[in-house]
C-alpha cells in the first residue's frame, strides 16, 4: 500500500463488509494507492482472484506483481466487459472508493486541487480529450449553468455561467490561477468552499462520474454471485444519491411496481438501512474521510 499516494478510507469496515471468501473473485473498481487492495489479498488464499481496476496512468506505478492479481487500466464502467474478456462472468464482491486520491489533490500539474496553480486539466484519464479547459472554453452558457448547478450546488450557478461566457470572449484561460482570478467577483460566501464547488461540479463533469458511477451500478446485478456483495464509498451527496436509490430500488421494486406483481423476487437485500461513516478518531487523522459514506447491499 502506497499511503503517501492515498489513505483507504473506512479500511477496515470495507474489508469486513465484502465478508471474503478466501478462494472468491473480486474487484477493486478504484486501486489508487493499493490500500483495499493489499488488504483483500490478505484475506485470499492461493484460489483467490482479484482484479483491479483504475483509469489513472499513474495508480499503475503502486502496483505489485502478485499470481492472484490482474490490474486493468480502464474505468470501472467497462467493468463486465473486461472481465468477460478475462473469462469472468461473475465475482464474490464488488469495492470502490469514489472520488479523488490524495495523490491526484495534491499534484498541481493534475489540475484538481485550488491550493495550487497548474493546468486546468482535472482529468482521471490523461487519454480522453475533455479538459476542464475546454470546458470553460466551449461550453455554452446553459450548459455551464446546468454543470455548476447539479454538480457543486454553486449558489449563483447562472450568474457565474454568464460571467465565464463573457470573460472567454477576451481572455483565454488555461491555469487555475487565472481561472480563480476570473471568477474572483463572483464568490459568495466562504472563497475556499466557493471553489471547491466550482471545481468538484468541473471535475465531475470532466470525468463524467455520475455516469460511470450509473453504468457500475446497473451491471452490479448480474455480475454478482448469490451472497455476493458491492461495498460502495462515497464522497459528495450525488454519488451517495445515486448508490441509494439502486440499492433501494432493486429491494423495493415490488412496491414500486403499479401490477403490484407478488411473484416478483427482488435481487439484492440492503445489508446497511443507513450508510456507514468514518469515526472520529479515522476524521481527526484523515480530514478528507468526513464526507465519505459507506453503502452495501448483497444478491440474494
Amino acid at each position: 500500500m502506497n499511503a503517501a499516494y492515498h489513505i483507504p478510507v473506512m479500511l477496515n469496515e470495507a474489508i469486513d463488509m465484502l465478508n471474503i471468501q478466501p478462494g472468491g473473485v473480486y474487484v477493486d473498481c478504484t486501486f489508487g494507492g493499493g490500500g483495499h487492495s493489499t488488504a483483500i489479498l490478505q484475506k485470499l488464499n492461493n484460489e483467490g482472484r482479484l482484479f483491479v481496476f483504475d483509469q489513472d496512468a499513474d495508480a499503475f506505478k503502486n502496483f505489485k506483481a502478485d499470481a492472484r492479481i490482474v490490474f486493468i487500466p480502464e474505468n470501472f464502467r467497462h467493468l463486465a466487459r473486461f472481465l468477460k474478456l478475462h473469462g469472468v462472468a461473475q465475482v464474490n464482491g464488488v469495492l470502490a472508493d469514489l472520488g479523488v486520491s490524495s495523490y491526484q489533490f495534491n499534484e498541481a500539474s493534475r489540475g484538481f486541487s485550488i491550493r495550487f496553480d497548474g493546468p486546468l486539466d482535472m482529468r482521471m484519464d490523461s487519454r480522453n480529450e475533455l479538459t476542464a479547459e475546454k470546458v470553460i472554453a466551449t461550453y455554452s452558457e446553459q450548459q455551464l449553468h446546468q454543470l455548476f448547478e447539479k454538480y457543486g450546488e454553486v449558489t449563483n450557478s447562472k450568474t457565474l455561467a454568464k460571467h465565464i461566457v463573457q470573460v472567454r470572449q477576451h481572455t483565454h484561460v488555461s491555469t487555475i490561477a487565472q481561472f480563480k482570478s476570473a471568477i474572483a467577483n463572483m464568490v459568495k460566501g466562504n472563497p475556499n468552499k466557493y471553489f471547491a464547488q466550482v471545481f468538484q461540479a468541473l471535475r465531475i463533469a470532466v470525468n463524467d462520474e455520475l455516469g460511470a458511477l450509473t453504468d457500475l451500478l446497473k451491471q452490479l446485478p448480474d455480475l454478482l454471485m448469490p451472497c455476493g456483495r458491492a461495498v460502495i464509498i462515497t464522497f459528495h451527496s450525488l454519488e451517495d444519491r445515486l448508490v441509494k436509490n439502486s440499492f433501494k430500488g432493486i429491494v423495493d421494486e415490488e412496491e414500486n411496481s403499479p401490477f403490484g406483481n407478488s411473484s416478483f423476487q427482488p435481487k439484492f437485500k440492503l445489508i446497511t438501512k443507513k450508510p456507514l461513516v468514518p469515526s472520529a478518531a479515522e476524521m481527526k487523522l484523515n480530514a478528507r474521510s468526513r464526507s465519505a459514506k459507506l453503502r452495501v447491499a448483497e444478491k440474494i
